[in-house]
C-alpha cells in the first residue's frame, strides 16, 4: 500500500509536533498533501477513474479549508507550511 503506518508516522514526526500528533492542522495538511500528490500520479495513467477523481476534489477542498482555517488562527504557521510542502508559489 503507498501509505502504511510507518509513512504517516514520519510524516506526523516531520511536520506535526510529535509522531503521535495526528490532529494539528499542519500534520492534516501534510497528509492530505501526500494523498493528493498520490491520486494526482494515478489519474494521470488512469484518466478514465472518476471515483479517483472525485476523491482527488474532495481531498483539495479538505485541505483548502483546513488551510483557511490556518489563515485565520496564526498566518505564520500558514506560511511556514506552504512553504515547507511547495503547495504555492
Amino acid at each position: 500500500m503507498y501509505l502504511d503506518s510507518e509513512k504517516k508516522k514520519e510524516l506526523f514526526e516531520k511536520y506535526g509536533k510529535s509522531a503521535t500528533d495526528t490532529g494539528s492542522a499542519e500534520s492534516q495538511i501534510a497528509l492530505f498533501t501526500f494523498r493528493i500528490n498520490h491520486l494526482t500520479e494515478h489519474l494521470k495513467t488512469n484518466h478514465k477513474d472518476h471515483s479517483s477523481e472525485r476523491a482527488l476534489k474532495m481531498l483539495v477542498g479538505k485541505r483548502r479549508r483546513l488551510l483557511d482555517y490556518l489563515i485565520k488562527i496564526d498566518i505564520e504557521r500558514y506560511r511556514s507550511i506552504i512553504k515547507e510542502l511547495g503547495i504555492r508559489k
